[in-house]
Parts: C-alpha cells; structure tokens; sequence
C-alpha cells in the first residue's frame, strides 16, 4: 500500500513536472510568434516572459554551429533577415527544454524611395535574355542566359550590333557579369563556375569554381577591392578577386520590416550595391557594410510596358555617370534615369 502512494505521488510529481515545462513551451512560442512578425533590432534585448525566466536556470540560443547565454541581438551572433534558432532552456529542476524559433532582424531606419526621372531611351536586342549588365564610356558588356543561347558580348550603347561576343556551352546557362580592369568575370546558373575574357576582344582567359557556400551564381559585381555575388538567396558573398574560389565575407539584406531574397542582378556604385529583385520591378539601395536597404527605386511602370509573360522581367543595372539605365529580360529599350 506504502509503495502504491509513493508511485502514486511520484507520478503526480512527474504530470505536474510535465504541465509545468508545457506551459513553458507554450508561452515561449506564442512570444517567440508575435516577435517574429515584429522583429528585432541589431542591439535590441530578447525580453522573454516570467513563465520562462522565473523558472529557467538558463536560457541558451543555439544558432548553426554557434551558441550564445547573451539575450541581446548582437550582429556577431545574427544576421539581418530570418535566423533559424533553437531555443535551449535549462529548468531549476534540471531538465532541458528546447524550442525552434525565427528571429527576424530588420534595419532600424526606413527604406527611401528614391525619385527618378527618365531622360533617354535606347534600343535593345529582345533576345536577349539580360543576366549582367555594364556599360563602360559608351560600350555596353552584356551576358545573356539560356540554355544553348548563352554569351557574353558588348555592343555601343544605342545600337545592338555586337562588337564582340563569345558563346557559351549547350549546358552553360549564363548569369550576372562585371568588369575588373581589363577582364570581364562572368557567373553561371548551375554549373557552379565562371569564366574570365579578356574585355577588348571578350576572348576566353580562364574559368573559376566558386566556394562550396555560393549554391547558384545569379547576379555580380566589382566595388574596386573584392567581388560581390548574388544566389538568389539573402545573401551577398564577397569573393576574392585574385582567387574568385575564396569566400572573404557575407552580408545578409534586409529592409525596416522585411527581409530581402531572390536578390538578382548587381551594380556597386558610389560606395553603395544596387540589386533587383527578380519577378519584381524594384531595385535596391544597400549599404555594403551591414546589408541594410537604404533606398528602393520603384521601375512599376516601366515594367508594365515591357513584361508580358512570367520571364521578361526588369534585370538590368548600370551607371553612366550618375546616370541610371536599366533594362531587362528580352526588353526591346534601355532606359536612361536620372535619380533626383
């Protein structure tokens, strides 16, 4: 009879120990829910509920292969956009609770919009399939995707008759180019390579294997010491321009309420990188130090003119002077802006 009471209690011990780190729980991801439509600041201090703290020894927050006790949103920890974490609390009696969670990391500033006025119009091949766009003095460097219809070529800024043109391999679907003294670095989709030519003739030189962290190549640039790619994801990867297979950094972009991926074609410029998002007629202004989205350029109209179906879409972005022209896929016109 004795030991029926003792298993009796024990189990009463056991069933309010498991209501107990149920409530926990429970009150740990409806907070963890409403933060994460509200997000965070860099800075800010993670105020979890009394449920939690008053009957935690600890809370830890594991993020990939790093874990931290310090509850502060600290940008050595996280980064701009969604981070996938876990949650690990330590109860006062001695077991371990462990919850996945997102905490989203927004810019504290807002975006601008930035005005913009159109000062000129060219013509532009509409087979173009425009993956990487520059324009240097009054020569345009151009890659194109597609299977079977890839290249890399440059024409004079208001014509479309080639000056030079290098095709791609049947299996090459091109991606994002840019210029770095007297070579052009071009990307492709899924072949996880890029190719080097020399700019006067666009002759092949060389090709690259990128790092294992770049999963596709989708958009590059050059801001004069590193190159800076894009995968269609929220990050942007700073490459070693001597050694393209090199990974020095990321950042991730975000703007004041929102996170950024499906970042596409890439412009640096004046201190700052330019991104367009693709299917979507915008483009960024982001600061290179942290990734915030400083600005955004809203291209609705002109797109309407020249998006018809669900590929031709606005990627296209280059700087004559302070002179914005941006085209797109399969567009028939180059667009000359001036940013007011």
């Amino acid at each position: 009879m004795k030991k029926n009471i003792i298993a009796g209690f024990a189990a009463i011990l056991l069933l309010a120990s498991c209501n107990k780190n149920k409530e926990i729980l429970d009150t740990l991801n409806t907070y963890n829910n409403s933060m994460e439509a509200k997000g965070y600041h860099f800075g800010d201090k993670l105020e979890l509920p009394k449920e939690v703290t008053e009957n935690a020894e600890s809370v830890t927050i594991s993020f990939g292969d790093k874990e931290t006790t310090d509850l502060t949103v600290d940008p050595k920890f996280f980064t701009l956009g969604d981070n996938a974490v876990t949650f690990n609390v330590k109860t006062k009696g001695g077991e371990v609770l462990n919850q996945d969670a997102t905490i989203n990391v927004f810019a504290k500033n807002p975006e601008k919009n930035i005005p913009y006025q159109i000062v000129a119009e060219y013509p532009h091949d509409p087979k173009n399939f425009v993956q990487g766009f520059q324009v240097e003095g009054n020569t345009i460097y151009e890659s194109d995707g597609q299977n079977g219809a890839s290249q890399i070529l440059k024409y004079t800024l208001g014509t479309t008759t080639p000056l030079a043109s290098t095709k791609q391999a049947q299996e090459d679907f091109s991606e994002g180019s840019t210029i770095v003294g007297d070579k052009v670095y071009q990307l492709t989709w899924q072949s996880k390579k890029g190719y080097i030519y020399d700019k006067s003739s666009l002759k092949l030189l060389s090709e690259f294997a990128y790092p294992n962290v770049l999963g596709e190549g989708w958009g590059l640039t050059y801001d004069g010491k590193n190159l800076i790619a894009s995968d269609g994801s929220k990050l942007l990867y700073f490459l070693d321009v001597n050694n393209p297979s090199k990974l020095i950094k990321y950042i991730a972009v975000a703007g004041s309420s929102q996170a950024y991926d499906q970042l596409n074609e890439l412009e640096y410029h004046n201190g700052f990188i330019y991104a367009n998002v693709w299917q979507k007629p915008i483009i960024l202004k982001i600061n290179p130090a942290n990734g915030e989205v400083v600005g955004t350029f809203d291209f609705t109209e002109i797109a309407k003119q020249n998006t018809k179906g669900s590929d031709d879409v606005l990627n296209g972005i280059a700087f004559k002077g302070d002179n914005m022209l941006v085209t797109g896929k399969n567009w028939p016109k180059i667009y000359e802006v001036v940013i007011k």
